[in-house]
């Protein structure tokens, strides 16, 4: 079963947050002052990504407090969501980064001269700024399978790190060849690198926010398990979606046989439906619609 959003996991996803944010916000400065030293602007766009990292993260660390809050009458799934809308920023801070830099770096590829880029200051910056995105990735990991939102400020440092190699091939080739150009390549890698996995977030909100079934969840799966169960005739009108990633809901119409609905055991048959869903499919959520078949004759069967 999933547990990403149990109180503990929250707590323990705000602390490595935390740490992250600590350790982005202590190089973001450096970073910055060493592209300006060098003139080098894929160190300038690794900057602005780790910008962008370290805005993501806040507003993941906000998202987190937002979504422990318990549901209410107005909120009956909690603010669960706040999550997916976290990482909806974070995928489209990502999409503008990638499109800006590519736009210079082009830009610095076509345009003969350009300014003098320093090849020693922008290789000991690139290496410090590779330390501290996988110290960063290290700390967030563990919260990166579970929650989009973790996920989402997972990838951004990782992104990040895959830049700062970028810049330090780059800074090797300049010190070794002279070639400036280089640079502008460099960044050029560093824009493809993002637009990948700012589509690969941005997708998987879109499954969220559409209610599409989770892309682990097999439905046949679900209701071939719902129908070997004993004194269950036919299912249908069978939904599944998520509130956000790792809590998945689910509600059918299950046809039964007469005597389930008698005595105790509905009760019985519905205890059974929602532990096998629980632990078969990591659904936390179901509800079921017990229906003889005299009922579910003369329904509009318009779901699956």
């Amino acid at each position: 079963m999933g547990h990403d959003h149990s109180h503990a996991d929250r707590s323990t996803n705000r602390t490595r947050l935390l740490v992250a944010i600590g350790i982005i916000g202590a190089f973001l400065l450096v970073e910055v002052v060493g592209a300006l030293l060098s003139g080098s602007l894929s160190l300038l766009a690794d900057a602005g990504h780790m910008f962008s990292d370290l805005t993501g993260l806040i507003i993941a660390l906000v998202a987190t407090v937002i979504a422990a809050r318990p549901a209410n009458d107005r909120q009956t799934y909690g603010y669960q969501r706040a999550e997916v809308f976290a990482a909806l920023f974070n995928g489209v801070v990502l999409t503008v980064v990638a499109v800006g830099v590519s736009i210079e770096g082009i830009r610095r590829l076509i345009e003969p001269g350009g300014p003098e880029v320093q090849g020693g200051t922008m290789l000991l910056v690139a290496v410090l700024g590779l330390a501290a995105n996988i110290a960063a990735m290290f700390v967030l990991r563990g919260g990166a399978k579970d929650s989009i939102n973790m996920r989402g400020a997972y990838l951004e440092v990782f992104g990040d790190m895959l830049g700062s190699v970028a810049v330090i091939i780059a800074a090797v080739v300049i010190m070794t060849t002279g070639f400036e150009k280089a640079d502008a390549i460099a960044s050029l890698a560093i824009a493809v690198m993002i637009a990948p996995r700012a589509f690969s977030l941005l997708r998987d909100v879109l499954r969220v926010l559409s209610q599409a079934v989770p892309a682990d969840t097999n439905v046949a799966e679900i209701r071939a398990h719902i129908l070997r169960t004993p004194g269950v005739v036919d299912v249908h009108d069978v939904h599944v979606w998520a509130i956000t990633t790792g809590s998945h809901v689910f509600s059918a119409h299950v046809v039964v046989e007469p005597e389930v609905l008698s005595g105790d055991a509905g009760g019985c048959l519905l205890d059974e439906l929602s532990e096998c869903l629980e632990e078969h499919f990591d659904v936390a959520h179901s509800t079921f619609q017990l229906e003889p078949a005299t009922h579910a004759a003369h329904e509009d069967h318009s779901h699956a």
